[in-house]
């Protein structure tokens, strides 16, 4: 069984950055992909950015597209959301799952194991 450990989250300015990282406690990401979803206040969880295992596949929801970059450190167990131009409704609770699917099918439903959540607020 795979844990996951996000951190990073917190406080920022709209037009910031920040950096979430998701790491594999207890074992290894192998095989899965990883995917980052979000969950505001009074909404459903929603799916972010994946990134294939080997790392050479990635995709990203429209919302955050050309401002959000996911990345992986195999040797690390950890996977990578460098946030920029942050804007307020980016405000939610970050989570990282990990997934035998594929990159393209991957949704809150078909995750395998999830993190606790790492809360991202960003305001003025």
């Amino acid at each position: 069984q795979v844990q996951l450990i996000e951190s990073g989250g917190g406080l920022v300015q709209p037009g910031g950055s920040l950096r979430l990282s998701c790491a594999a406690s207890g074992g290894t990401f192998s095989p899965y992909a990883v995917g980052w979803f979000r969950q505001a206040l009074g909404k459903e969880r929603e799916f972010v950015a994946a990134i294939s295992w080997s790392g050479y596949s990635t995709r990203y929801a429209d919302t955050v597209k050309g401002r959000f970059t996911i990345s992986r450190h195999n040797a690390k167990n950890t996977v990578y959301l460098q946030m920029n131009s942050l804007k307020p409704e980016d405000t939610a609770v970050y989570y990282c799952g990990a997934d035998r699917s594929s990159v393209d099918r991957i949704v809150v439903s078909t995750v395998d194991y999830w993190g606790q959540g790492t809360q991202v607020t960003v305001s003025s």
